[in-house]
Order: structure tokens, then C-alpha cells, then sequence
């Protein structure tokens, strides 16, 4: 089968297409045919040598994908052949608050990713796919998604009339815009770019700042809120916005850490978070449960995700350029292998 390797860091050349050996599913797991992976920071942060934790020798990289399983091993009764299925980012994270045994096996991390043509995950460690999604829409669920989920709801307790402040138009904003909106909250969402800012107000975006044009962007926030501040921050800036963050946050408000953007995770400040009496979370995902209800909400609204591009496998590495260059807007899609042509039927080898 196909897949892509990280064979070095430090560039995304380091990403190769290599020959392996088709996958079989052993007990308790699904072998899955992905037909479509989405790309988060922490896919080129890996591949730039820049993300912590040590990872496995030729590592099959990126966390989020899609497709319907293929066979199941000994023992597994959640899926069969034929469902449309997202694995989990975090495999034996299903239920519960986080531990240092549900988050060992995070794909695309410490063990082998999905891009790939075909991957072997564990059969609960799987996720039905909602009914109206194709499968370049499911692929952009697993990690940002439920990330904006866990940040809102089980941890941040969302309610209806509170706001919710996005930082950029990439795939965790846009999809904290979504379903904030359908929460019933309103959003603010900040981008260096007034073209995307229209494209936020289209999605439902209440209110909207340059931070190019505005480089106290915290400040126009807080008329944004009548001098209140936000309820809730999904900070993915890091170090250098969390300052900013901290000052357009309510008193008694949630922030949910979450990326590093520029340049390095964000270490809170206790001397500015204190007087303000701030709840401020890192937020890494979510688990499986999680997944599934966030999912339910996204059936209930019909919502559908916002996908910037879709790139064919075999340009795996101008996507992951494409998210360096920091021009999109949602999410960035590599299309799974395509199908064998039908001659395939007759004994000719696929292309």
C-alpha cells in the first residue's frame, strides 16, 4: 500500500511516499481504507522538528482521517465492514477526564498516523461519521474539532447569550465559530485579513477585528463587549497573545490553551490571571465520548465543515505547505488514494 513517511525532520521534504505492506487487523482492531486526511499545525510542528515528545523511527504522519473499514479482527462488535468511521486522535481515550493511559497512543504522534491507504486502528478507538458528511468532511473532525468541543462545553460550560473569542481563520477558530453559533453564543474572531473577516460574518461571526490594522486587538474586543471582556478565549496564538487574551477575558472568565502559534505554548502568568480570577485550561483534544456528542450537535444542525483546499495524495506535502504559508482559511484536505480503475476487476495491477 501507499503511505507517507516522516523520514527526517526539520523540513517537510521529510515527508516521503513510500511501499508498505497492507495492514491486517488483529484482535479488537478495524482495518480501515482512508479516503480523505486533514492537516493541523501539529503536523508541520512534527515535521519541523519543533513539536515535544520523541516519536517512533519512519513514523506514518498526521492524526485526522476518514474512511470505511475494511475487515475487523477477533472480538469486535462496534464496527463492521462497510461503516464510514473517523478514528479517535487519542485510541483508548473513550470516556471519562484524561489520564496518562487514555493519552499515550495519540496518532500521528507517539504511534503510526493515517496517511496512508489503509490503517489498522482499534475498533473503539473508531467514530461513526454523521450521516450528511462526505469523507473530506469527516477527516476534519478528529483533532480540531473536538478540541473546540472539549474547550466549550465539557470544560468551558458554554451558555446560550455568552461570548466566545476565536483567534485566526484557521480549523480550530472556524469550527469554534460554528458551533459557538449554534450553541447558542456569539463569536468574535480576529485575522489579519478583511477578506476573511467577510467570510466569518458570513458563517455568523458577531463581531470582527483586524489585528494587522489593530494591533491592540484586546482592546477592540473589549468594545466589542461593552468594556465586559469575552466568556470564553480558545487561545491558539501562545506565548506571545496570551497577555492579550488575559485583558479581553471577563473576571471569572475560561481560557482554553491550546496552541502556539507564535512560536511557543503559552505559560499563564499568575500575576495576570489572579486578580481576574481566571479558569485558564490547556485543552488537548478530547476523548471518544466526547466526539460522539459533538457529533450529535452537528446532525442536529446540519452543519458542515469548512474545508479550505483538497490536494491529491500525491501532493501530501504542497498541503502541508499550503497550511505553512498560513493563507487558509479552515481546513486543508489530502484526498485518500484513489480507487483502483475497474480494470483492477480483471487482474491488472492498480495505478
Amino acid at each position: 500500500m501507499r503511505a507517507y513517511e516522516l523520514q527526517k525532520a526539520g523540513d517537510i521534504d521529510g515527508w516521503v511516499q513510500v511501499e508498505r505492506p497492507e495492514p491486517k487487523p488483529g484482535p479488537g482492531q478495524a482495518l480501515v481504507r482512508i479516503r480523505a486526511v486533514s492537516l493541523n499545525y501539529r503536523d508541520l510542528f512534527i515535521v519541523q522538528g519543533k513539536y515535544p515528545g520523541t516519536r517512533p523511527a519512519n513514523l506514518i504522519p498526521t492524526s485526522d482521517g476518514a474512511g470505511e473499514v475494511v475487515a475487523v479482527g477477533a472480538g469486535v462488535t462496534r464496527v463492521k465492514p462497510g461503516d464510514r468511521v473517523a478514528p479517535t486522535f487519542f485510541q483508548t481515550w473513550t470516556d471519562g477526564p484524561p489520564a496518562k493511559e487514555k493519552t499515550a497512543n495519540a496518532l500521528g504522534g507517539s504511534v503510526d498516523g493515517v496517511l496512508a491507504e489503509y490503517v489498522t486502528v482499534d475498533a473503539e478507538g473508531l467514530v461513526h461519521l454523521p450521516e450528511h458528511f462526505t469523507f473530506e468532511d469527516g477527516a476534519t473532525l478528529p483533532c480540531a474539532a473536538v478540541t473546540v468541543w472539549n474547550s466549550l462545553v465539557p470544560e468551558g460550560h458554554l451558555q446560550p447569550g455568552q461570548t466566545v473569542l476565536a483567534l485566526g481563520t484557521g480549523g480550530v477558530s472556524i469550527f469554534a465559530l460554528q458551533l459557538a453559533r449554534a450553541l447558542g453564543a456569539r463569536v468574535i474572531i480576529t485575522s489579519s485579513s478583511d477578506e476573511k473577516l467577510e467570510r466569518a460574518k458570513g458563517l455568523g461571526a458577531d463581531g470582527t477585528v483586524n489585528y494587522k490594522k489593530h494591533p491592540d486587538w484586546e482592546e477592540k474586543v473589549l468594545e466589542l463587549t461593552g468594556g465586559q471582556g469575552v466568556d470564553h478565549v480558545l487561545e491558539v496564538g501562545g506565548s506571545e497573545t496570551l497577555p492579550k487574551s488575559i485583558r479581553a477575558t471577563r473576571p471569572g472568565g475560561h481560557i482554553s490553551l491550546i496552541g502556539m502559534l507564535s512560536g511557543g505554548f503559552a505559560k499563564p502568568d499568575a500575576a495576570l490571571i489572579e486578580p481576574k480570577k481566571l479558569n485558564v485550561q490547556g485543552t488537548y483534544v478530547g476523548s471518544r465520548a466526547m466526539f460522539e456528542d459533538m457529533n450529535r450537535v452537528l446532525s442536529q444542525h446540519q452543519l458542515k465543515p469548512v474545508i479550505d483546499r483538497v490536494y491529491p495524495f500525491k501532493e501530501a506535502r504542497e498541503a502541508l505547505r499550503h497550511m505553512q504559508a498560513g493563507a487558509h482559511f479552515g481546513k486543508i484536505v489530502i484526498e485518500g488514494w484513489p480507487e483502483p480503475r475497474a480494470v483492477h476487476q480483471r487482474g491488472l495491477k492498480r495505478e
